[in-house]
């Protein structure tokens, strides 16, 4: 078990003209962590949501658009503490849940993934939660290892798995992050979220977003299974 404290997390997230949101979803993570976590921003706006993130005391790394995956991937490897708690910053994730998900990691976890779906999710848009069903089953067949919500923005990591593990997806970088370690035998939890209605705009199309993830997870999934094979020979 370990030990760490508040001060031991860093808060990462990509954001993209979320001006609207990003404040509140600071001031969520300053009151959940009494102000001690690091917090992370991988910014490509125009908005000025850079500015205000960096207002509520956020390190913010400013870089080209280059969609979701890059900028959380950013974040994750830009972060400083043992304790790395990913999230999106459009005000859907439970920012209170955050010392929940750190007690979690010090009983042993290597992820603590945040499942929308266990609640059944119904602030979400229909379709939305069809797919993020449909992600679920597919990469648990796939994987061999049931899986409940793959697609989640919030969930947290001991240093170790983000460091080890070579992430190569963008725009389903959600579900790589929790298909990589669940297949290569890490101590994963899946914890029950609440899940709010999105603030401001969303930036992701359903169909053409929704596709990207899809092959993503058979990229994913084909490659753990020829690692494992590899290792078997």
């Amino acid at each position: 078990m370990s030990d760490y404290g508040l001060e031991d997390v860093s808060v990462v997230m990509g954001s993209y003209n979320e001006a609207e949101a990003i404040g509140p979803v600071l001031e969520d993570i300053e009151a959940a962590t009494d102000g001690q976590a690091e917090v992370v921003v991988v910014d490509s706006s125009t908005d000025g949501t850079a500015e205000i993130a960096r207002d509520h005391g956020a390190t913010v790394i400013e870089q080209e658009p280059q969609g979701y995956g890059y900028a959380v991937c950013k974040a994750l490897l830009s972060a400083t503490n043992p304790v790395r708690i990913t999230t999106d910053c459009d005000g859907t994730y439970p920012m209170d849940r955050i010392p929940d998900f750190l007690d979690l990691i010090n009983e042993g976890y290597d992820v603590v993934s945040g499942d929308r779906l266990y609640h059944g999710a119904d602030t979400m848009p229909a379709l939305n939660r069809f797919g993020n069903y449909a992600f679920a089953g597919l990469s648990s067949v796939l994987a061999g290892d049931h899986m409940h919500d793959v697609t989640t923005g919030m969930r947290a990591y001991h240093e170790d798995v983000i460091e080890e593990i070579t992430w190569t997806e963008n725009t389903g970088l959600s579900a790589e992050l929790l298909i990589r370690p669940v297949m290569r035998g890490y101590d994963v939890r899946e914890e029950p979220i609440a899940y709010d209605e999105r603030l401001g705009e969303t930036k992701l199309d359903p169909f053409s977003g929704g596709a990207e993830i899809a092959g993503s997870i058979l990229r994913v999934c084909a490659q753990e299974r020829k690692r494992q094979l590899t290792h078997l020979f």
